[in-house]
């Protein structure tokens, strides 16, 4: 895993985790990627800088160990999750229309969807929600 500080036409710095740099990439192409804290999608890698505790903060960030732990804990409980949900991959946003609008038999179901498709999912008031943590294609695992 690689962690990433992205930056999003808005000026929002994030951070972001990739199994690879051609894994963000692919990602961004596809347009995968959004910022968090306001949905851009017109993302790229920031400027990377050590982190330096300012004088007088308080608080001090969680270490990389304590990320890695937490992003595992998340990873898991998100794994553990989709055990029974089905991976239908690109084809996510036209079979979950189909279920919202009783085409098909509703299942639990993830897959791939870019952020306009997603938006319009919600729009037309189909129940969907983000993942936290990427998935990778179960044809892709290691």
């Amino acid at each position: 895993m690689i962690l990433f500080d992205l930056r999003c036409g808005g000026g929002h710095v994030f951070e972001a985790w990739f199994g690879s740099s051609g894994a963000y990439e692919e990602q961004r192409a596809g347009g995968l990627i959004a910022c968090p804290m306001c949905g851009d999608d017109d993302v790229t890698k920031a400027v990377m800088a050590p982190n330096v505790a300012a004088k007088g903060n308080r608080g001090e960030a969680p270490g990389p160990a304590a990320m890695k732990a937490a992003i595992a804990a998340l990873a898991s409980a998100q794994a553990e999750a989709l055990k029974s949900s089905e991976w239908v991959g690109v084809a996510f946003a036209d079979k979950a229309r189909k279920m919202h609008a009783g085409e098909e038999p509703s299942a639990p179901i993830h897959g791939q969807a870019t952020r306009a498709e997603a938006q319009a999912l919600v729009d037309e008031g189909v129940p969907v929600a983000p993942l936290i943590v990427p998935v990778v294609p179960p044809e892709a695992r290691n």
